[in-house]
């Protein structure tokens, strides 16, 4: 326990007197704080993407070891984490304010055992009824609702211009997730790693070839990571004092018109990333039957990963405005590009070309992804020093408003973000059904990014936009 400046008692683990923005308190204090948070931070929230995104992986294998699921019903569990990911952000991105950062991000850390093992024990069994595997996927979005409150909690530990590369390396580690478990899963499902621990091996069946497979090692290789990443969130992490606040001082953000905008937006940037993520490799096994997706899919997240990092330190130095509106007009240029190697699919070089165009597009959604983030600190703080100067407001204060402020704004964006990891595999599935492809989906996405540019150029970077960033 330790006494703050008023007198007051506080837990050793709590920092009351947090002031980043002060250039001697960070380089003397505030630097290694910081950093210390996000270095516990990004594998907590990589293990979360890594659980939420599980079925865009499994779904594939599972007719193959005797589950008699239609295409339609593995694109809902596909879709499904995605939908309750995306509607827990909403909640968890007010948490951080009430609970802590500290207490909050352990607990939701831990809550991922439960899918992680439901998983591991319900591939086992042939007779698992569907709905079971609907429950479970809709449990794996505790870990789509983890990110909501680790933006939020890493905003509050950096000062304005370090926010860019902060929230973009929390971030691009945890999207980096999604490429994980694209990528292990294929891997730790083709022996038995722990064991007669871990269960039977299934049956694995395509055509004549067979082979055996302990799919239930999707689920079980990541609870020691969960448990090891719980306890040192729990001991090793921090709360700050000032950035407690109630929901209903949070709730400010609905008033704020750019709020919504911004969410908008990130629609645009991370729901595509997400969505894209869930969907792509069910996409290549319906669109190119005699390609393997689990050899690809993780291509994709792993550059959208790798894209938000290089994303958010462009960001910092260009504006991220700019790099937004440049960006949109490149993931448009991407999908224009996937479109017509859909229609040639049938062509030697149809899925080579379909690849790169998607790989595009995830470049471009991770770029995006960081540039919005780093937009939404700037512009409350823009909005709060007007404000504070017309109604004479310490610009202290007006500083710590503007963090709690974006720090709200940025978890809730990225619920309303989130359900992109539902409509996009959904938009697939249902152009699949009604139309024998995939084309109906991606024009009615590239209606949405056309709308995306113009409000990025009206709001944020024109001439004489509202608020330039």
């Amino acid at each position: 326990m330790h006494v703050d400046d008023s007198g007051k008692l506080h837990p050793r683990h709590v920092l009351t007197n947090w002031t980043p923005e002060d250039p001697d308190y960070w380089e003397s204090q505030g630097r290694k704080v910081a950093m210390r948070n996000l270095w516990i931070s990004m594998p907590a929230l990589l293990l979360a993407f890594a659980v939420w995104m599980v079925w865009s992986v499994v779904v594939v294998n599972l007719p193959n070891v005797g589950f008699k699921f239609d295409t339609d019903q593995l694109f809902w569990l596909a879709s499904m984490p995605g939908l309750a990911g995306a509607t827990l952000r909403i909640f968890y991105s007010f948490m951080v304010p009430i609970f802590g950062g500290r207490a909050w991000t352990a607990l939701s850390t831990a809550s991922l055992l439960f899918p992680a093992a439901g998983i591991g024990f319900a591939v086992q069994d042939p007779t698992t009824p569907y709905a079971v595997f609907l429950g479970l996927a809709l449990l794996c979005g505790f870990g789509g609702g983890n990110f909501a409150s680790s933006m939020a909690n890493i905003s509050f530990f950096f000062p304005k211009h370090k926010k860019g590369m902060a929230l973009g390396l929390n971030a691009g580690i945890g999207n980096l997730g999604v490429s994980v478990v694209q990528f292990v899963v294929p891997i730790v499902i083709a022996s038995a790693v722990f064991s007669t621990l871990g269960g039977e091996p299934q049956t694995w069946v395509k055509g004549a070839e067979t082979k055996r497979m302990w799919l239930q090692n999707a689920g079980f290789i990541w609870i020691p990571f969960i448990l090891a990443c719980s306890v040192s969130a729990w001991f090793g992490m921090n709360d700050i004092a000032s950035a407690k606040a109630s929901f209903r001082e949070q709730a400010v953000i609905f008033k704020r018109k750019h709020n919504w905008i911004m969410c908008w937006l990130y629609l645009g940037t991370f729901g595509s990333f997400i969505g894209y993520s869930a969907g792509f490799a069910l996409l290549t096994k319906t669109q190119f039957p005699n390609v393997n997706p689990l050899a690809y899919a993780f291509l994709g997240p792993l550059v959208g990963s790798v894209a938000r990092v290089i994303g958010g330190f462009l960001s910092d130095r260009f504006g991220g405005g700019r790099v937004t509106f440049w960006t949109f007009l490149v993931m448009m240029l991407a999908v224009c590009g996937v479109l017509y190697f859909l229609g040639h699919k049938g062509d030697a070089m149809g899925f080579n070309g379909f690849l790169a165009m998607f790989l595009l597009l995830f470049a471009g959604t991770g770029v995006g992804n960081a540039s919005t983030f780093q937009m939404i600190p700037v512009i409350f703080a823009t909005l709060k020093r007007r404000e504070g100067e017309t109604r004479h407001i310490p610009e202290v204060e007006a500083g710590k408003e503007a963090a709690k402020e974006a720090a709200a704004v940025l978890g809730f964006s990225s619920a309303l973000a989130a359900y992109g990891a539902f409509f996009i595999p959904r938009s697939f599935g249902t152009s699949i059904s009604m139309t024998g492809g995939a084309q109906g989906a991606l024009y009615m996405f590239l209606a949405f990014y056309v709308t995306c540019v113009a409000a990025t150029w009206w709001w944020y970077t024109r001439k004489n936009a509202e608020i330039k960033c």
